[in-house]
């Protein structure tokens, strides 16, 4: 593991919400990019037993959060997501990019798909640059 994505699971494992709630994990990330993952549980899925919409955009915001923070502070100002089939496998992969980088705003796409290449959902994020 190289040490920047060493750095990063250390910032993010204060996140306890996605780390210990969602059970996300980071697999790689670069400036502007990010790949996390977690494992579907029954905890994460709805009365049909598909994952629900709120663990998809938390896993896709995580995405984000992790693209977005590298080096400087961003948090979320407004997002936007489509969902587009349930998830068919045991695994859900949200990966997010750069689209646009500002000085003050910043705006990501996120893909989420699942372990068997289902496009689970699409989601666009405009960040907000707290401390450059």
């Amino acid at each position: 593991m190289s040490a920047h994505l060493k750095q990063l699971k250390e910032k993010f494992i204060h996140d306890a919400f996605v780390a210990d709630g969602l059970g996300a994990v980071i697999d790689g990330a670069s400036y502007g990019f990010a790949r996390v993952s977690m494992e579907i549980q029954p905890r994460h899925c709805n009365a049909l037993g598909i994952p629900m919409g709120g663990a998809i955009f938390t896993l896709a915001d995580f995405a984000f959060a992790v693209a977005a923070n590298q080096g400087r502070d961003v948090v979320t100002q407004a997002s936007q997501i489509t969902f587009l089939k349930a998830a068919q496998g045991k695994r859900l992969i949200a990966e997010a990019r750069q689209v646009k980088d500002g000085k003050r705003v910043c705006f990501y796409e996120v893909k989420v798909n699942d372990d068997l290449g289902t496009e689970v959902a699409f989601v666009t994020i405009n960040g907000y640059v707290v401390s450059p």
